[in-house]
C-alpha cells in the first residue's frame, strides 16, 4: 500500500509541529484586515455608483493660444518655439485662413499643379439644417468627405466640394416660434407674416454663420466662394425648373391624398416630420390649444348597413369624426368574415352615400374589426 507522507519536524517524527497561540492570533488578525479592506472596496464602489462623477477630480489642461504676428490670411509664422505640451489651438491657428486665401480648395488651383490629370470629382456637402449647431454626427460625415476629396486632389483630379446649409422650413419655423415665445411671449400670428419672416432670416444668419464657423474649425477643405443656401434665388429657380421638367415628362403627379395636419403649425406637414407613437389603450396627451390633456387610443364602433339593409359591417376606429369623409370600406381579401361582402355596397348612415367594399392585402384582420374605411387609412384612399 502506498502512503503519502508529509514533511517531518526537526526531530524527524512524522507529526506536524503544533501551532502556538501567537500563530492563530496572527491568522485571525490577517483575516480581519482582509475583511475590512473588502468592506472598504464595496463601500467605495457603491458611492461611485450612487454619485457618478464625484470620484477623482482631474484638473483642466492648460490651453495654450497662438500669439504670433501672423496677419489674417497670411502664412503662419512658425519661428516661435513650440509649447512644451501639445495644444491643438496653437498648432491649428492661422493655417486655415491662409489655405482659403491661396485657393487651395478650388478646382481651378488644382488644374495648375504639376501632377494634374484629366478628371473631375464634385461633391456637395449634405446641407445641415439651420435649426441649430453641428453635432458629432456632422463632424463624422465631414471628416469622411474631407478624406475623400483630399485623396482625389492627391490623385491630381479637379475637385469641387460645395458647402451649404438647408432652410428646413417647418423645423426652422418651429424652432424660431418656440424661441420667440420663450424670449418675448409672442407667436408668429402676433407678429404677422412679414415681421415673422424677418425673425426667421435673422435666425438663419446667426445659425448659418455658426455652422460655417464650425466647418472651418474642422479644417474642411470646402470651396467657400461657391457656398449656397437652399432658399437662395438661383437655387429656388433651379428647383422650380426641375419640377417643371419632371411634370412635363409625367414623372411627378398631383392627386388627392390624405395629409398630416399639424394643429400647432396649422399647416400640412410631410411624413418625415411626424413622430408616430403606439398607444396601448386610453392615453392622455397634450394638444396645442387645449388646457387639459386629451384622451387618445379609445376605440369606437359603428355600423355600415348593406345597400339592401339585410346585413351590416361593424367599423371600429379611434377617429370616429373621420367617418363623414368615408368613400369606401377595405377588408382583407382572405378574411372569412367579410367574404360575403366582396363587391357589395354599404350605405353611409348619415349621408346615405353608397360605399363600395374593396379588398387590400395591407388590411390587418387582427386589428379592431379587421377593416379600414377610406378616411382612416392611407392605404384605401388610393383605391377609391
Amino acid at each position: 500500500m502506498l502512503r503519502l507522507l508529509g514533511r517531518t519536524g526537526r526531530g524527524g517524527s512524522g507529526r506536524a509541529p503544533r501551532r502556538g497561540a501567537s500563530t492563530v492570533t496572527e491568522r485571525l488578525k490577517r483575516d480581519e484586515r482582509r475583511r475590512l479592506q473588502q468592506c472598504q472596496l464595496e463601500e467605495g464602489a457603491a458611492q461611485e455608483t450612487a454619485a457618478p462623477g464625484k470620484g477623482r477630480q482631474w484638473s483642466d489642461k492648460e490651453s495654450i493660444e497662438y500669439e504670433g504676428r501672423t496677419a489674417p490670411g497670411e502664412k503662419k509664422d512658425t519661428s516661435n518655439p513650440l509649447p512644451a505640451g501639445y495644444s491643438p489651438r496653437y498648432v491649428e491657428a492661422a493655417w486655415y485662413p491662409w489655405w482659403v486665401k491661396q485657393g487651395f480648395f478650388k478646382p481651378e488651383y488644382q488644374s495648375r499643379l504639376p501632377h494634374a490629370r484629366p478628371g473631375v470629382f464634385s461633391l456637395c456637402i449634405p446641407p445641415p439644417n439651420v435649426t441649430g449647431s453641428l453635432h458629432l454626427g456632422h463632424a463624422l460625415t465631414v471628416a469622411i468627405e474631407d478624406s475623400l476629396v483630399r485623396w482625389r486632389r492627391m490623385l491630381g483630379q479637379k475637385v469641387l466640394w460645395v458647402p451649404g446649409s438647408d432652410h428646413a422650413g417647418i423645423a426652422t419655423q418651429t424652432v424660431v416660434e418656440k424661441n420667440l415665445y420663450k424670449e418675448r411671449g409672442f407667436s408668429r400670428h402676433d407678429l404677422g407674416r412679414d415681421k415673422f419672416l424677418e425673425e426667421v432670416w435673422e435666425w438663419k444668419e446667426s445659425k448659418g454663420d455658426r455652422i460655417y464657423h464650425q466647418l472651418r474649425s474642422l479644417g474642411a477643405s470646402l470651396d467657400w466662394d461657391r457656398s449656397c443656401f437652399t432658399m437662395d434665388e438661383r437655387f429656388s429657380r433651379a428647383v422650380s425648373e426641375a419640377f417643371i421638367h419632371l411634370y412635363e415628362k409625367d414623372l411627378v403627379r398631383r392627386r388627392h391624398r390624405l395629409v398630416n395636419w399639424s394643429c400647432a403649425l396649422r399647416s400640412a406637414i410631410s411624413d418625415i416630420e411626424v413622430e408616430s407613437r403606439q398607444l396601448n389603450g386610453k392615453t392622455y396627451l397634450a394638444v396645442p390649444g387645449y388646457e387639459r390633456r386629451v384622451p387618445f387610443g379609445l376605440l369606437f364602433s359603428f355600423a355600415y348597413p348593406t345597400e339592401d339593409g339585410d346585413d351590416e359591417i361593424i367599423v371600429a376606429t379611434t377617429r370616429p369624426e373621420t367617418m363623414l369623409g368615408d368613400t369606401a370600406v377595405a377588408v382583407h381579401p382572405e378574411d372569412p368574415r367579410y367574404l360575403k361582402f366582396h363587391g357589395k355596397n354599404l350605405r353611409h348612415p348619415f349621408t346615405g352615400r353608397l360605399l363600395p367594399v374593396i379588398t387590400h392585402q395591407m388590411v390587418n384582420p387582427e386589428f379592431g374589426t379587421g377593416q379600414y374605411s377610406s378616411s382612416m387609412s392611407m392605404v384605401s384612399i388610393g383605391r377609391v
